[in-house]
């Protein structure tokens, strides 16, 4: 008897700081949460590696460094990808942004300048979920 197949459990990480993309691929491979990690930079990138890949999850900054800021991306996304987790992550945490995001869609919402920590945390927890 065959068994199923399972799928490699995959994040998107889309912000357009280099730093925060590595040090994030970092903290995920270290924490061992995920298989397999993507990144974008803008907005363009992150929509073509959603359609090839359909990452379970996708940690998604705000700001971004195109046209399209990552409201824009969150909506692409729970409007043509709905199994997709999103989790917010910025700087720009105000409770305007917060409820903005919760609103389109977003799970969750990071506080990068506080709880940056905590996010190899979460994601393993919604990996579980």
């Amino acid at each position: 008897m065959l068994e199923p197949e399972t799928k490699e459990k995959s994040v998107l990480i889309v912000d357009d700081s280099s730093l925060i993309l590595e040090r994030l691929t970092e903290m995920l491979t270290e924490a061992g949460s995920v298989q397999v990690i993507f990144t974008a930079g803008n907005f363009n990138d992150a929509a073509q590696s959603i359609s090839e890949n359909e990452p379970d999850i996708v940690l998604l900054d705000i700001q971004l460094q195109s046209e399209k800021n990552g409201i824009d991306l969150l909506r692409l996304i729970t409007k043509d990808y709905p199994a997709i987790k999103v989790l917010m992550i910025s700087n720009q945490a105000s409770e305007y942004y917060q409820r903005l995001c919760k609103n389109e869609g977003a799970i969750g919402f990071i506080d990068k300048s506080k709880d940056f920590d905590l996010i190899p945390q979460l994601i393993g927890e919604l990996q579980r979920q």
